[in-house]
């Protein structure tokens, strides 16, 4: 294993800086090269490795702190564990929750290896909180039922306790190590290494605690970096989620789908954004307003509390407007836990119990939590198909794979999610395609043959982006414009949105996009320098809201959570349709094109799911 010091490369070639200063890199050849080392980064190593692929995986923090130790609630597989299940209802609710915008193969294929992921992570050693029978403890969660929606809720969520992203995450990294896979641990990946021919041949990174350069050649590179979060000012996402591969994709010349679909989480608590899992609800804990009314049964009689999440955020935010938010500021709303056994909440909700007590002051047995909607997941990201393999556009087909790319996770839009995610359908998401990717891999990929060469300019294009934040001496901090931007996506592109507000968040988002040109730096080392790498992840972030707004703008109609107020039905005549966005960074403008969604499964053993009104 390598770590942050150490590596199997050999310094290769220098590239000219724009200073005039020489830079060396120091060169890797591997089979696959994984870049991020969350749940879905951590599942294709994994997988890469076992095959008997050379395999390596960069993460800029240390496996274990990737953003996946953070998810709480669960994992959806229809086990049937608690209640007769199966993977038809599992698919008939993950598209319902797509509002029909999911591609409906890879949807298929989600549901259907969904158990075999599961019990795979079971072997592996996630320590599942269990039934008086031994078996997997199975939640219910928001948006899934039985029988096709015409049953009652299912539970679906395989939890441990509520910390089942923490289980996952330490579980796949120790199985990782019992492979021959090379982790290189603090490396900031800067940019793809594109070839001529639209293929990618790498991937370029700066070691952050000496600060040399890396090329890792690969034949194939999976990017499994996460998803943007933090391009809002209210997110649970963690400050390092900063959307890396997709920036990388979108200054590849390669477009991102979805960008205009964000989740809301209906409940972080009020101030801090700090994530309260839908499993709370799912335990049985329930919204109120200021009337102490418990409001959700007029929005979604039959779900209540436990519809999907942009109903309830939708719902909440429409409490708050209409003046029965709770606070001195009536700016919040209530959610309550107090009424359960404190054994269960021992039991069940240990981390939740943790957190409202640390980040509200509130003892949960006795007193209900302060929660807002906030920002916490993008259904959006690099499209690919569900063998993980990056698409892109190009004479006319839409569904072109570009040759050694591959996007897993949250950074990727299969798309399992379309318009929102059903809540505990992401870590699903992550094992299975994360797995699928592996096993594409070990398809296609020749086990120690040689790599292509890397093009004759390969990395300069990132010595000069690197160089020209290193040196970057204008007017304003990377911290004021990362603030413009946050605000300006959490006022113009939230949870309801007009044309009018999105117009004006245009010019707002565009008119920070171009002050980034008055961005100043102090530090000009290379050596843990945290004011260039903070530079480089807003110079990623601002690329993704712009395209996030515009998307939205264009996108005339209501769907899942891209709820437009002026246009407020779903409108599948004109807009059941994917949207792939493009940027030219030196004009700084956004292009838009589209894609359709997969109206096909994969077998014969379900057809295919015809659009109807989505209510709960």
């Amino acid at each position: 294993m390598a770590d942050s010091h150490t590596g199997n490369g050999q310094p290769h070639r220098t590239a000219p800086g724009i200073n005039g200063k020489a830079y060396e890199f120091i060169d890797h050849t591997f089979d696959v090269v994984v870049v991020g080392a969350g749940g879905a980064g951590l599942r294709a190593t994994l997988g890469a490795a076992q095959a008997g692929l050379k395999t390596a995986c960069i993460t800029k923090v240390f496996p274990t702190r990737s953003h996946t130790v953070a998810a709480q609630g669960g994992v959806a597989a229809s086990l049937g564990n608690m209640g007769r299940d199966d993977w038809r209802w599992h698919m008939f609710d993950t598209v319902k929750g797509s509002d029909w915008l999911g591609d409906q193969d890879a949807i298929e294929y989600l549901v259907r290896n969904a158990p075999a992921a599961v019990y795979e992570l079971e072997h592996f050693g996630v320590p599942f909180s269990r039934t008086q029978e031994g078996k997997i403890y199975q939640r219910p969660f928001g948006g899934m039922t039985t029988e096709y929606g015409e049953g009652p809720p299912a539970q679906r969520t395989c939890a441990a306790a509520d910390r089942t992203g923490h289980a996952i995450l330490h579980t796949l990294y120790g199985q990782s190590l019992r492979y021959s896979s090379e982790f290189y641990i603090e490396y900031f990946a800067i940019d793809l290494i594109m070839d001529s021919d639209g293929a990618c041949r790498g991937v370029v990174a700066m070691c952050m605690d000496d600060g040399t350069l890396h090329r890792f050649s690969a034949k194939q590179t999976i990017l499994a970096t996460g998803g943007y979060g933090r391009a809002y000012f209210s997110a649970t996402s963690a400050h390092t989620c900063t959307g890396d591969g997709n920036a990388m994709v979108l200054r590849a010349g390669l477009p991102l789908q979805d960008m205009e679909f964000v989740q809301f989480h209906p409940t972080g608590i009020y101030g801090a954004g700090c994530l309260i899992t839908e499993g709370a609800r799912g335990e049985g804990g329930y919204l109120t307003n200021s009337e102490g009314e418990r409001f959700m049964e007029r929005y979604a009689p039959s779900a209540k509390d436990l519809a999907s999440r942009d109903v309830v955020s939708r719902s909440m935010t429409m409490e708050i407007r209409e003046g029965r938010g709770v606070g001195r500021n009536k700016d919040h709303i209530f959610l309550h836990l107090d009424h359960l056994d404190p054994k269960i909440l021992h039991e069940r909700l240990p981390g939740i119990s943790e957190s409202a007590r640390i980040f509200a002051g509130v003892d949960v047995t006795k007193e209900p939590i302060p929660v807002l909607p906030t920002v916490h997941y993008n259904m959006g990201g690099i499209p690919t198909n569900y063998h993980g393999e990056v698409l892109t556009l190009k004479n006319g087909n839409p569904d072109t794979v570009v040759p050694g790319l591959m996007a897993v996770g949250e950074a990727a839009c299969v798309s399992v999610h379309g318009a929102n995610r059903l809540g505990s359908n992401s870590l699903i998401d992550l094992v299975v395609f994360g797995r699928a990717a592996a096993l594409r891999c070990a398809e296609t990929v020749e086990r120690g043959g040689s790599a292509q060469p890397l093009p004759a300019n390969a990395g300069q294009n990132s010595i000069e982006r690197l160089d020209r934040f290193r040196y970057a001496n204008g007017s304003t901090s990377t911290a004021e414009l990362r603030l413009s931007m946050q605000k300006t996506m959490q006022s113009n592109c939230a949870v309801f949105r007009t044309g009018e507000v999105l117009e004006e968040g245009h010019h707002a988002i565009h008119a920070v996009w171009r002050d980034s040109d008055t961005v100043g730096i102090k530090d000009r080392s290379l050596i843990w320098n945290t004011d260039l790498i903070e530079t480089l992840e807003y110079d990623n972030l601002i690329c993704q809201a712009v395209v996030t707004m515009d998307s939205a703008l264009a996108r005339q109609e209501s769907r899942g959570a891209h709820a437009r107020e002026d246009f407020p039905d779903r409108d599948d005549v004109n807009w059941m349709k994917h949207t792939l966005a493009y940027t030219d960074m030196s004009a700084q403008t956004v292009k838009l094109e589209e894609r359709p969604v997969h109206t096909y499964t994969l077998s014969n053993e379900i057809e295919y799911i015809k659009p109807k009104k989505r209510v709960y």
